[in-house]
C-alpha cells in the first residue's frame, strides 16, 4: 500500500541515492572524484595520491595506494632517542666521567649526541623509505636497508594468489594498523606490507583489483 505521506519528490530522490550507493571498483572511484590526492611528505596512507612516483613506473600506470607503517610505530623509538639526549644530564647525579679531564669529557659526550642522532636518522629514514606502493597493474615493495642499498620487489596483480590480514593486540587495533602477506605466483613467494594503517580497507581495495583483472582477462581471452 503506497504511503500517501512521501511526496513524489521524495520517492525519486530516494531511488537517486540508491543509485549512487552502489559499488565502484578503485579504477573507477578517480573517474568519479574527477582528482588525485596531495598527500603530505609523511603521510602513512595515500588514496590516488597526485604526488608519488617510483622507479620503473610505466607511463600509463596509475599509483591507487601509497602506504608506509603506521606513523605511531615510530614512538619507540623516538622515546629512546629522547631518553639519549638527556643521557647526560645524569652525569651531574652520576659522575662516570670524573676519571677524565673536562677536554675529554666534553668529547665524550659530543660523541655520545653524534651517535644519538644518527640512531634517529636511521630509524626515521628506515620508516621513510620503507614504502608499499599499489598500482592498477601491480603491487610494488621497496626495502630500504641503508642509503647506499634498497629492494624493489613487485608482482602482478594477476599474479596475486592470496592476501592475508594480521593486525593482532590492543594496540594495533586502537590505532587501526596492521601486516598484509601478500602470496604470490612470481620469483618471491610473497610481498609484506608491514604495520600499514587501515590494513582491511587496503585488503579489500586489492581484491577488488584483483577481481577486475581477471575479468579484464577474462573479456580478453573471448576476443
Amino acid at each position: 500500500m503506497p504511503d500517501i505521506f512521501i511526496s513524489p519528490e521524495d520517492v525519486e530522490k530516494e531511488k537517486s541515492e540508491k543509485k549512487n550507493e552502489r559499488k565502484t571498483t578503485p579504477s573507477q572511484a578517480k573517474g568519479k572524484s574527477g582528482h588525485k590526492v596531495h598527500i603530505p611528505l609523511w603521510a602513512s596512507y595515500g588514496y590516488y595520491p597526485e604526488n608519488v612516483k617510483f622507479i620503473d613506473q610505466e607511463p600509463q600506470e596509475n599509483v591507487i595506494l601509497f602506504l608506509r607503517a603506521h606513523l605511531i610505530t615510530n614512538l619507540g623509538w623516538i622515546l629512546v632517542g629522547v631518553f639519549m639526549i638527556f643521557a647526560p644530564l645524569l652525569l651531574e647525579k652520576f659522575p662516570l666521567l670524573d676519571f677524565l679531564s673536562l677536554r675529554f669529557q666534553i668529547v665524550a659526550i659530543l660523541g655520545w649526541y653524534m651517535i644519538t642522532m644518527a640512531y634517529m636518522f636511521e630509524k626515521f629514514l628506515s620508516w621513510f623509505f620503507n614504502v608499499n606502493i599499489i598500482t592498477d597493474r601491480r603491487v610494488v615493495d621497496v626495502d630500504f636497508t641503508n642509503l647506499i642499498y634498497r629492494e624493489i620487489t613487485d608482482a602482478n596483480l594477476n599474479k596475486i594468489q592470496d592476501v592475508t590480514v594480521s593486525m593482532g593486540g590492543v594496540f594495533r587495533s586502537i590505532f587501526n594498523f596492521g601486516t598484509i602477506l601478500v602470496q604470490t605466483a612470481g620469483e618471491k613467494n610473497f610481498i609484506e606490507f608491514v604495520d600499514i594503517p587501515k590494513p582491511d580497507t587496503v585488503a579489500g581495495i586489492l581484491s577488488d583489483l584483483r577481481l577486475e583483472e581477471e575479468n579484464r582477462g577474462k573479456g580478453g581471452s573471448k576476443l
